[in-house]
């Protein structure tokens, strides 16, 4: 019979094993602690826990934490993590330090269902959702590298890394739920974004739910004929459809809206495409125009547009009062676009027959 996985369990479902090992319930806040507070990879390290309740706990429960298979360091600073699972699946986070923010990147899914045509991820298949728990591994494994590379704990979060977060719904909140709580992170959901492709019943999900952190939309292109070619999603949820999910979240949450808009050359980086992006802009009460630099990958087509290119863009965004910031590419020496490090070896993986 497989073990429970112990981060499945509450403090209250804690305190009541506790209560039916004849073992005092303060024991069962202790264990929380560590499992959340202290992040514990294994029993072994709780170390005021008596040795035979660790060995009890161990033969009754699992703690399936992720564990970090290989890093790679950038010379501007930037750190991407690629993190092996128990069942010995691949995922990446990335750490992108600035003067005045630690922020985290984080993958909600193993591999990706979406097949986005500019993304290394959109180029392999869904094996799973990453469980809560995982989720919350790869957070503080990122916190720990920022307190060690800068002194610095993390002031931001994104899932923006492998998946599609909306389609792992239940554990991107429980994951956002343990990280704000004054018994994991205690970092404020106001520091944390999630990123989508664009799933409009999930977005209006997002504001019956009440959530209260902030919400990215992965434009890349404003209208429907040049968005379905590189985000087959689009068929399905077209921009009319996500512009109403959009006003229906603000107006449900007040939370901020970040439109992500990727250049690519002599695609989406025209004055007419800006134009486009601008009508989309002045439908929606969007925070802010995150400008891309893209990351070219071997498997798509895609390269990013010259300087002059993109400086245009930019500029005629600014003359027609449009909030857009230029996000300069990071880690460039380094696997740095999204799915490239797992991809590596779950290719591998794949090929031997059997994801970022």
């Amino acid at each position: 019979m497989r073990k429970q996985n112990i981060r499945e369990l509450s403090l209250q479902q804690l305190q009541e094993y506790f209560v039916q090992i004849n073992e005092k319930p303060f024991r069962a806040k202790q264990v929380y602690e560590w499992l959340w507070l202290r992040h514990a990879r294994d029993f072994e390290s709780m170390t005021n826990i008596s040795k035979q309740l660790r060995t009890a706990l161990e033969e009754h429960f699992e703690l399936p934490a992720i564990k970090i298979d290989l890093t790679q360091h950038s010379s501007d600073g930037t750190i991407k993590t690629r993190f092996k699972t128990q069942d010995g699946q691949l995922v990446e986070g990335v750490l992108i330090p600035t003067e005045s923010r630690q922020t985290a990147c984080v993958s909600s899914q193993v591999g990706c269902s979406l097949s986005c045509k500019f993304c290394a991820t959109g180029y392999m298949k869904l094996r799973r959702n990453l469980n809560h728990d995982e989720i919350y591994d790869e957070v503080a494994l990122l916190n720990q590298q920022a307190l060690e590379s800068s002194g610095k704990k993390l002031t931001n979060i994104v899932y923006m890394g492998m998946g599609e977060p909306l389609l792992n719904y239940k554990n991107v909140l429980k994951s956002i739920e343990k990280i704000t709580s004054p018994d994991g992170l205690g970092m404020s959901p106001r520091r944390i974004t999630v990123s989508t492709a664009g799933v409009a019943k999930m977005i209006k999900q997002l504001g019956d739910d009440q959530v209260r952190f902030n919400l990215a939309l992965s434009l890349h292109a404003a209208n429907d004929q040049k968005r379905s070619e590189i985000m087959p999603i689009n068929d399905t949820n077209n921009l009319k459809n996500l512009v109403e999910a959009l006003n229906y979240f603000y107006k449900a949450t007040n939370n901020e809206i970040t439109f992500e808009y990727i250049l690519f050359h002599n695609f989406n980086d025209s004055l007419k495409d800006a134009d486009e992006l601008i009508k989309i802009y002045r439908q929606v009460p969007v925070d802010l125009v995150n400008i891309i630099e893209y990351n070219p990958i071997d498997n798509a087509r895609f390269q990013k547009p010259s300087a002059e290119t993109t400086q245009r863009f930019m500029e005629y965004l600014g003359k027609n009062r449009v909030n857009a910031r230029l996000r300069r590419s990071r880690g460039k020496d380094i696997d740095a676009a999204c799915g490239q490090l797992a991809n590596k070896d779950n290719q591998s993986m794949a090929a031997e027959g059997e994801l970022a």
